[in-house]
């Protein structure tokens, strides 16, 4: 279905709201997949937050400008899907990255971050960042562990102590 002026303004402007606000984007090829295909992918990036949209490249070149993802401009050719994560960065690499694995014909062909354009082949490094909670676990137990170890020192002592005089209490009620 052919778009009008004021239909193809409105996309423009949704697509320039979100990759404003997103953290990453990818853009992969689709040519060959089916409807169900599709839809399974539009499911699993709906369930992880992630915005995935299919959009003539001359509007998304225009939505794109001025943001950080500027960079993906020169690469926006041919039968294109835009994923825009947009809480966690890596939420739409770990979506798009498992949906490939599933389906041969979807290649993943611009992958940015911090507009910076990376490689393709950088998607699953991207996929593996940890989430935001993930982050704060790791954060937390890299906080905590010196006063763990702190703790464990300064109880050291006195437990080889009252392991000592119970050691020589069993000796002497064994005597």
């Amino acid at each position: 279905m052919a778009l009008n002026l004021e239909g193809k303004k409105a996309v423009v402007a949704e697509v320039a709201e979100i990759a404003s606000t997103a953290h990453s984007a990818i853009a992969a090829e689709y040519r060959g997949l089916s409807v169900s295909d599709m839809t399974a992918l539009r499911n699993a990036a709906r369930e992880q937050n992630v915005y995935i949209r299919v959009v003539r490249n001359t509007l998304a070149r225009r939505a794109v400008d001025g943001t950080d993802f500027a960079c993906m401009q020169e690469g926006m050719i041919g039968p294109l899907v835009y994923g825009f994560s947009m809480e966690d960065p890596g939420a739409v690499a770990r979506v798009m990255s498992e949906f490939s694995k599933e389906n041969d014909k979807f290649e993943v062909k611009m992958v940015s971050l911090g507009g910076n354009l990376l490689p393709a082949t950088e998607i699953d490094r991207l996929a593996k960042m940890p989430t935001k909670d993930q982050a704060i676990g790791i954060l937390m137990g890299t906080m905590k562990a010196p006063v763990e170890k702190l703790v464990r020192t300064l109880v050291a002592p006195t437990s080889k102590m009252v392991r000592t005089f119970a050691a020589v209490r069993d000796a002497k009620e064994a005597a």
